[in-house]
């Protein structure tokens, strides 16, 4: 990492090397941070999109079909979500904590833009490059801070840029309490876990594998922050040129899919660490179905004998009543409970709350 301080008016540049990233944060006094602002107003009104919807309210998102093919950590996104709370939000998944992970963040923070009828949340594709700017929105903890007006701008080769115009105060000193504060990139994956209890019923489970966080303190007036996409293992779509590719990571072929997509996987783990996960793994399974087989037999032995010693021994330690199953409503962090669909339509959207009725009629069907 290479870090140069200077007063503001000079040029400040920090570059970082984040593995899937190289970032570049320009100061006020270097001219990148001047060109890589995309002036709207020199635009066509056809150009750009005023979004009356996200302008008009708080915690809320848009879904945006995308004109090109984004690469975001190696793998192609069509459509993203534009949330108020300045950020975009790149998962396939809808749900309560949109804050948490994958998002690509130029100032996440706690923005109502329904405070000010100057405040607006607007966006352009010209077909390589989408832009997204929050202008004049106030902070909903703190609206005597003043207004914020910020980009993010994704290119078609995976490039990220964030430009920032108007910065009031020191990011450092925004509350989180009610609000996370990031700068920067997240990216996950999800793995989907079918319910046999329930029928037609998944659990969702996200991981976050890597994310990119921008200093705070070098954020500012008239600063830039520039994300130069580092080569993958996903580009590669052989054997030969993905276990031969020389790019920081230990990439591997799957030899069972053999799909391009799916090609490499980037890691750090030898053959030997590999094969004793996979002993761990079928021991781990092998004890599972000795216990399920056990617990099985002991319930059909207990079944077919009611007053022998082990069927006394549960129905005398047997609980008063079961407990009542629980709908937890989430921690302190924020609900984005509405994204609208890309087709602009109201009842396609997808809301929290009514999702919450039905967790809990769920719940009641198994309390009864």
């Amino acid at each position: 990492m290479l870090m140069e301080e200077r007063p503001n008016n000079f040029t400040q540049i920090v570059d970082a090397d984040h593995a899937y990233y190289i970032s570049k944060i320009y100061g006020p006094g270097d001219a990148a941070s001047k060109e890589l602002w995309v002036n709207i107003d020199d635009m066509e009104e056809n150009q750009w999109k005023v979004h009356g919807f996200l302008s008009n309210t708080h915690r809320q998102a848009e879904r945006v079909n995308l004109s090109f093919n984004f690469p975001f950590y190696g793998h192609i996104l069509k459509e993203i979500t534009v949330a108020t709370g300045g950020f975009i939000y790149t998962g396939d998944i809808i749900h309560r904590m949109l804050t948490a992970t994958q998002y690509i963040a130029p100032l996440m923070a706690n923005f109502v833009p329904s405070l000010s009828k100057n405040s607006t949340v607007f966006y352009c594709d010209n077909g390589t490059a989408f832009v997204v700017q929050w202008s004049c929105i106030h902070i909903q903890d703190n609206i005597s801070l003043g207004t914020f007006t910020f980009q993010a701008v994704l290119h078609d080769n995976g490039r990220i840029v964030f430009a920032y115009k108007e910065i009031p105060v020191d990011i450092n000193s925004i509350s989180s309490e009610n609000h996370p504060v990031k700068v920067g990139l997240s990216d996950a994956f999800v793995v989907l876990h079918e319910i046999e209890q329930i029928p037609n019923v998944r659990r969702t489970t996200i991981y976050e594998y890597h994310k990119v966080n921008i200093l705070k303190s070098k954020i500012s007036n008239f600063t830039a922050v520039e994300m130069i996409p580092l080569p993958t293992c996903l580009q590669f779509s052989s054997c030969g040129s993905c276990v031969t590719s020389q790019i920081g990571f230990n990439c591997s072929w799957c030899t069972v899919t053999q799909r391009q997509c799916h090609a490499c996987a980037a890691g750090g783990e030898n053959t030997g660490e590999s094969d004793e996960l996979q002993l761990g793994l079928l021991v781990g399974i092998v004890i599972l179905m000795i216990f399920m087989a056990t617990a099985v037999l002991l319930s059909v032995y207990m079944y077919n004998h009611p007053t022998s010693s082990a069927s006394l021994f549960f129905m005398e330690r047997r609980p008063t009543h079961w407990p009542v199953m629980k709908f937890r409503r989430g921690s302190g962090h924020p609900s984005y409970c509405e994204v609208e669909a890309p087709t602009h339509d109201k009842d396609n959207m997808v809301q929290c709350s009514r999702n919450a009725r039905k967790s809990l009629k769920l719940q009641n069907v198994f309390s009864d």
